[in-house]
C-alpha cells in the first residue's frame, strides 16, 4: 500500500502510524483520513499487530483541519458530503488498542484525533486546544463523539470556549 500522509512501520506487534504532512503542520485532510481508514482496515485484520501507536512529529501532533483545502467549501456541501464522518471515525471503531503518542500541538481535529484513541501518551510540550471558536465556528460533531467515548471525562465544552490550548501538566481549570 502506497502510502502519502502516513508513515507506518511495526516494531514487533505494535504499528507506529505516525501524520506526514509536515508542511501543513500534519493538517488533516479528507485524503489523510481516507489512508488512515485503509491502513486501520488492514492492521485490524493483521494478527500480528496487537495495538497501535498514532504520533505526529517531535513538534505537532496535528494542527487541526486543513483550512486551505476547505476554503471553498460552503457549510450546505460540507453537510452533504457528510465531510466530517467520512473516514474520520474509523479510528474510533477500530478494535485494537490504540494510543496517542502527542508531542506539540493537537489542536482541532488533532485534539480531537487523541481523544478518539484509548489512551493518551502526552510529552510535556504537548498543547491541546479547540481553537475553533477564534475562526467563528464550534468543533465538528466529531468532536462529540471523540468526547463521549474519551477515558477522561472532562467537561469538553468549557475547553472550547476560551480557545484557548492546555497542558498535560496544566489542564484547563473550567475543564476539570
Amino acid at each position: 500500500m502506497k502510502l502519502d500522509y502516513l508513515l507506518l512501520e511495526q516494531i514487533d506487534a505494535v504499528a507506529l502510524i505516525r501524520l506526514n504532512r509536515p508542511l501543513s503542520l500534519n493538517a488533516l485532510c479528507a485524503e489523510l483520513a481516507a489512508e488512515l481508514a485503509g491502513v486501520l482496515d488492514r492492521l485490524e485484520q493483521d494478527r500480528s499487530v496487537r495495538a497501535v501507536v498514532l504520533t505526529g512529529t517531535d513538534t505537532v501532533f496535528a494542527a487541526g483541519a486543513d483550512i486551505m483545502a476547505m476554503r471553498n467549501r460552503n457549510y450546505i456541501d460540507v453537510y452533504t458530503s457528510d465531510f466530517v464522518t467520512v473516514d474520520w471515525e474509523r479510528l474510533a471503531s477500530f478494535r485494537k488498542p490504540v494510543i496517542a503518542a502527542v508531542a506539540g500541538y493537537a489542536l482541532g481535529g488533532g485534539c480531537e484525533m487523541a481523544l478518539m484513541c484509548d489512551f493518551i501518551i502526552a510529552a510535556e510540550s504537548a498543547r491541546f486546544g479547540q481553537p475553533e471558536i477564534k475562526l467563528g465556528t464550534i468543533p465538528v460533531p466529531a468532536a462529540a463523539s471523540a468526547w463521549r467515548t474519551s477515558s477522561a471525562r472532562p467537561r469538553p465544552w468549557t475547553w472550547c470556549s476560551p480557545g484557548a490550548p492546555w497542558t498535560p501538566t496544566k489542564p484547563s481549570a473550567a475543564a476539570w
